[in-house]
């Protein structure tokens, strides 16, 4: 869609910034209600919630531009003010806090200004919005002004301001990300900070969309931060992080793509099933995209790498040795196929070595296998060395 009147970006770029800043109101306020949950869309826009109960609703606005005001006739303000009228028990002096987010700043002398947390007057921004309810002439807030006066009298009406809180001023999208890095100054590692914030939006992506989906209910406080303390952990001395999960890769391109590679072609020499093979590509692919990522981000190195192949290469040179020896002299192919076969489930079936100690995610290891059986260093055929010398065009 174009950039005229009609165009959809306004609308969906406050959806996606509703839900970032469900993030930044998580990482900012957690800490103090380690008992309590968050929400998308249940309650509110976004949500607290203890026990099952609502404690805080907040509407988040944004606004494209810089130097827009809210004022209290806004229509922002009163399309806010109904959703809580309909929905949050509005003369209910005990019903959650209510709390509007928005990237505008509130125009002095006017009640929202009253109801920013440290100037607050609530009976001035009560005097002020019932004289605009009265007063206003927009059609779009023509609903919310009345019901706003038909609450059941002043008291009633005190009770409803008394629990909103105007937050105004908010970060726009384009700046959320470095709220977040705010935040999560303390679990930066060095040197790696860029690659840590992608991995925790990540995780918070794929969350929010299981909120928005009701496949979740909530985010707990003590969830979020063990989630963040996990991916800071795999940062450690001792670990690594996972960048390409399994549901990332798409398994029937990557047959595709690889189908001719030797390391596939060695599968093929002893029959070994397609399904597993199909798994297989995906494990080669997986280890050397973390390879490759891993280099490039300097969380590990080049001599670390092929300590591990080494130690790889040993481990099968063993295994294929005992395999030899287990066969007759005059083994024929399909006794040599079953034999490798064999031990090619074996030594992916070993997670025994793993590149470091604490990381121990067996794709890794097998992905290493195969990216050694690519370059014809290991083989599964007891005849693997002189058919892969006419494969790669190696040898006289």
């Amino acid at each position: 869609m174009g950039k005229g009147s009609h165009s959809a970006a306004p609308n969906a770029i406050g959806y996606q910034h509703q839900t970032w800043w469900a993030l930044v109101e998580l990482l900012r306020s957690g800490a103090s209600r380690p008992d309590a949950a968050i929400t998308l869309e249940l309650y509110d826009d976004v949500a607290w919630e203890q026990q099952g109960l609502a404690t805080e609703l907040l509407q988040v606005k944004h606004h494209i531009g810089q130097h827009r005001t809210l004022t209290d006739s806004a229509t922002d303000l009163w399309r806010t003010l109904k959703v809580w009228m309909d929905e949050a028990g509005p003369a209910d002096p005990d019903g959650p806090a209510l709390v509007l987010v928005t990237t505008q700043t509130a125009a002095e002398d006017t009640a929202v200004a009253a109801l920013r947390p440290h100037s607050r007057d609530e009976a001035e921004a009560l005097r002020l919005l019932e004289h605009i309810a009265r007063t206003g002439q927009s059609k779009q807030t023509k609903d919310a002004r009345e019901q706003f006066l038909n609450l059941g009298g002043g008291a009633a009406r005190l009770a409803f301001v008394s629990r909103i809180r105007v937050i105004d001023g908010s970060p726009h999208i384009q700046d959320v990300a470095g709220q977040v890095k705010e935040c999560l100054h303390w679990a930066l590692p060095l040197g790696h900070e860029d690659l840590f914030l992608a991995m925790v939006w990540r995780w918070w992506d794929e969350t929010a969309l299981a909120l928005l989906q009701g496949r979740q209910r909530s985010v707990d406080v003590g969830d979020a931060q063990s989630a963040i303390a996990d991916i800071r952990d795999q940062f450690a001395r001792e670990n690594l992080p996972t960048l390409v999960e399994l549901a990332d890769v798409n398994a029937v391109e990557l047959e595709q793509k690889y189908r001719m590679h030797p390391f596939v072609q060695q599968m093929h020499w002893v029959a070994y099933p397609p399904r597993n093979l199909q798994k297989a590509i995906v494990d080669y692919y997986r280890a050397y995209t973390h390879t490759v990522r891993w280099l490039d981000e300097d969380l590990i190195g080049a001599a670390e790498l092929t300590r591990f192949e080494h130690e790889l290469v040993d481990e099968w040179e063993r295994e294929f040795e005992w395999m030899l020896d287990a066969l007759d002299a005059g083994a024929d192919d399909d006794e040599k196929k079953t034999a490798g076969k064999a031990l090619l489930r074996q030594l992916l079936g070993q997670t025994g070595l793993v590149v470091r100690s604490r990381y121990n995610d067996p794709f890794f290891a097998r992905g290493q296998r195969h990216m050694l059986a690519d370059a014809g260093k290991i083989g599964w055929h007891a005849d693997f060395e002189a058919r892969i010398a006419g494969l790669l065009k190696v040898g006289p």
